[in-house]
């Protein structure tokens, strides 16, 4: 049976900054927008857990095509460390595989540990996550039982702080981080160098993308809202991509643009890096594609990759 597009589907779309609460999961979040917004097309930017609340990025629309391109990874957030155990799944919902029955460190050896985690690091993807394997999710293996290799990776810690809690085995942990980062593995990695184990215990997402958290609407707001009060809740695209170079084309080489020619640096004064992805906009400074830097026939040129606005 095919699909009936509603009006709302052949809209542009746009971001939605949406304030995830704890026990519900990101797919859960989606669906959810799907029905609000009366389209299917709707992603989402970074995968929070059930457990974790806070900033989860919703792309609807045609929005929903930007997702693997998205160059703004960087995000904060608060969490609890717990230390003393070792969990399946590195968080306080996992079976418990060891228990530490010593004295837990101090808060300063707990501080000085973590600012041992700052700049770039390895980190090995935990087997409870979202990242596939040979096309399979992680997750879905681990809850078979299967465990695969798993290759670390490089990712950075660009800010970590740590306070004590009223509770001596947990502390507060701020943490801005690049995308890809796992908040869980990095509180298991540093119960692991104190010596006593450590696990997540609570996750809130405080910045992603650009948005903060109090730039966010829970589900209940939105529901709440008419059609013209959640439209108004969409941000433009170009909010993805404020970090990457801009470039503004005339109405003639738009249209050659939009019809997949490349456009040569040389014709529209520009000297960007080859490989470089540019925000692309109308003469006006609209915001309408993304286009990549590649060398073509005669020389550097700019090129399409997708087209956000028709």
């Amino acid at each position: 049976m095919a699909v009936k597009h509603t009006e709302i589907d052949n809209l542009p779309g746009g971001i939605l900054a949406v304030n995830k609460p704890v026990g519900v999961s990101s797919h859960d979040v989606v669906n959810k927008i799907r029905r609000l917004y009366n389209t299917k097309r709707v992603g989402h930017a970074g995968t929070l857990d059930p457990l974790a609340e806070g900033v989860l990025i919703v792309l609807v629309g045609r929005a929903a095509k930007a997702c693997e391109y998205i160059s703004s990874d960087r995000k904060t957030y608060t969490a609890t460390l717990r230390l003393g155990l070792v969990t399946d799944t590195e968080d306080i919902t996992g079976e418990v595989l060891e228990k530490y029955e010593g004295e837990l460190p101090a808060y300063g050896e707990v501080a000085a540990v973590c600012e041992g985690f700052r700049g770039k690091i390895m980190q090995t993807p935990p087997m409870y996550s979202a990242l596939k394997v040979n096309g399979q999710k992680l997750y879905d293996l681990a809850r078979r039982g299967v465990t695969v290799e798993r290759q670390a990776r490089e990712v950075e810690v660009l800010d970590i702080s740590c306070k004590p809690t009223d509770r001596a085995s947990d502390f507060t942990l701020t943490v801005t981080c690049s995308g890809g980062t796992y908040i869980r593995t990095l509180c298991a990695d540093i119960g692991k160098r104190l010596g006593c184990g450590g696990v997540m215990a609570t996750l809130r997402r405080d910045e992603a993308c650009g948005v903060l958290l109090s730039q966010t609407s829970t589900i209940e707001e939105l529901e709440a809202m008419d059609e013209n009060g959640r439209m108004a809740q969409l941000r433009d695209v170009e909010g993805l991509f404020y970090d990457i170079p801009k470039i503004s084309l005339s109405p003639f080489f738009e249209k050659l643009f939009r019809d997949g020619c490349p456009i040569y640096q040389k014709k529209i004064k520009t000297s960007l890096d080859l490989g470089a992805r540019v925000r692309v906009c109308t003469q006006s400074g609209e915001f309408f594609a993304l286009g990549e830097v590649g060398e073509h026939t005669d020389g550097s040129a700019v090129k399409s990759i997708k087209i956000f606005k028709l």
